[in-house]
């Protein structure tokens, strides 16, 4: 075996890779077996440390976005909190636990290796008594030196974000390396303090790539760094638009969308349970493009989308779905309106010697600094050290992460995978399937034979399919109750999580619905 060709230091039943939510909520569930938790940066966290600017802050209240047994003290507040507060929230809640001891800070992962035997057709216990998993981490340091673990169950909580930046192809010849100013991608951007962001922009002509929530909050950031005589507009280069709305909307998202999304799944999936709630949800189901079209007619009475050419061809629902819907601040439109932001719509696009060269229409965009918002290669983390014939596993037609309940790729023995599908609420999400993570763990119920795993993986792809274009986000936002209840009852536990008939049929759901799992 490998590993009597290393020295191992030493040897768990559990790692954990990645300390950033979802590494904390697998940790918290986990934290019973001892486990090892290794993080390449020097805090808890994530993206909400390394991804951050700073401006950046939460895109949904706070008692949305708050473990079960850790509600915000001040829950009720209805400010978004920032980056900051949230990295404040998220340390509380590790000393709350004691969970800093399971930590390795600055220690990288670097390669992993199989060391378990062949399967039988079944999912085995995650927990087998044996090591299954070889994981090699290299300190920070100018004289570390690999060191190897080795475990019976990993972990893998790296997420979608961070670390790989994701950059624009271009024609040779075409790309930043002829461009006479400078370029930058939106991670390095957040690397800056605060001063040296504002001089970096200020006095200059910028080029944001990007229409998602990180390049609207840097083009605000950019706008702000040039009030005055001296200063000079930013422009958005978009690429494909999608719904943004004000701030104070988003309270209500949860509420409008849960009648008229999650029916439809939840009858498509499960026909003879939770009837009354069903047919409750059923009369209210054609209330799903009736919703929509209202929120979009909303949006575009109330925003200046029109105006700047920024009204999407697709309908609200379907960025919902997808999890794209972005929260603009308040000042971004008022300062669109005062020319401190502009905006130019471009499907394709190189580097020039001064600026930008857009190929639809020939024309060009003079600039001194570019900014990449063009997001992170989460799918590049894996595969630089899952390996194969593991790492091929991950790869699916459709561009969906295969992962049954979101967590394991049953062809993948002893691994799991937190942090890896998306909704409105992710700290819930990533809670909720650490439990079902923790209790599989514990022998508490059993999965399902691998090929049924698979097919259901199949059928909950084929829905995403038919609810959005924007499917290969993993987002499960419009059917996030529809999963949950699945869940519940696979642990055997209740998914009824209210107490009364209307509230469980008519209520939204939150995090503390779920905080006894007993």
């Amino acid at each position: 075996m490998a590993s009597q060709s290393r020295a191992v230091v030493r040897s768990s039943k559990v790692g954990i890779i990645g300390a950033g939510v979802s590494g904390v909520a697998a940790l918290k569930q986990l934290a019973h077996y001892d486990p090892v938790v290794f993080e390449a940066g020097d805090c808890i966290g994530g993206v909400w440390k390394s991804c951050s600017y700073h401006s950046t802050k939460l895109q949904s209240p706070r008692k949305d976005y708050e473990f079960a047994d850790f509600p915000w003290p001040n829950r009720d507040d209805p400010t978004f909190p920032s980056h900051l507060d949230i990295l404040d929230y998220l340390t509380s809640y590790a000393h709350r636990f004691d969970l800093f001891k399971y930590v390795n800070f600055n220690t990288k992962v670097v390669e992993i290796r199989f060391v378990g035997g062949d399967g039988d057709g079944e999912y085995g216990a995650l927990l087998p008594g044996r090591p299954v998993w070889e994981v090699a981490v290299r300190p920070n340091g100018p004289e570390s030196t690999i060191q190897w673990y080795e475990f019976e169950m990993l972990v893998v909580c790296t997420g979608k974000y961070g670390d790989v930046p994701k950059i624009p192809e271009f024609p040779q010849k075409r790309g930043p390396e002829i461009f006479k100013g400078k370029v930058m991608h939106s991670m390095d951007y957040c690397k800056l303090d605060k001063e040296e962001a504002t001089e970096l922009m200020r006095g200059k002509k910028v080029a944001i790539i990007g229409f998602k929530k990180s390049a609207i909050d840097l083009a605000v950031e950019c706008a702000q760094a040039n009030q005055g005589p001296e200063g000079k507009p930013c422009t958005m280069v978009i690429r494909t638009l999608h719904w943004t709305v004000p701030h104070y909307w988003v309270w209500g998202l949860p509420f409008f969308l849960f009648f008229s999304t999650r029916s439809s799944q939840f009858i498509h999936q499960r026909p003879n349970q939770n009837l009354l709630r069903a047919f409750l949800c059923l009369l209210l189901s054609p209330l799903r493009h009736a919703v929509s079209k209202f929120i979009e007619s909303y949006l575009l009475h109330k925003l200046p989308l029109q105006k700047y050419g920024l009204n999407p061809d697709h309908p609200f629902v379907e960025d919902y779905a997808s999890c794209q819907m972005a929260i603009t601040p308040n000042d971004f439109f008022p300062e669109a309106d005062k020319g401190n932001i502009l905006f130019k719509r471009a499907s394709k696009w190189c580097f020039t010697t001064t600026g930008l060269q857009f190929l639809d229409d020939n024309t060009r965009l003079d600039a001194d600094l570019v900014l990449l918002a063009t997001g992170y290669d989460g799918k590049k983390k894996l595969t630089d050290i899952i390996p194969e014939p593991f790492r091929s596993f991950l790869e699916y037609p459709s561009g969906v992460m295969p992962l049954y309940r979101g967590t394991i790729n049953p062809l993948i023995p002893n691994m799991a995978f937190v942090g890896y599908i998306e909704s409105v609420a992710n700290l819930h999400t990533a809670e909720l399937r650490s439990i079902w993570l923790a209790r599989l763990a514990d022998k508490k119920f059993k999965l399902p034979k691998v090929e049924k795993m698979c097919e259901h993986i199949s059928q909950e792809i084929e829905i995403m399919k038919k609810t959005t274009r924007f499917y290969q986000r993993h987002c499960i936002s419009t059917y996030s109750i529809n999963h949950s209840d699945e869940i519940c009852e696979e642990m055997g536990l209740s998914s009824w999580r209210k107490n009364s008939f209307l509230a469980e049929a008519l209520s939204p759901y939150g995090s503390q619905d779920y905080k006894h799992m007993e």
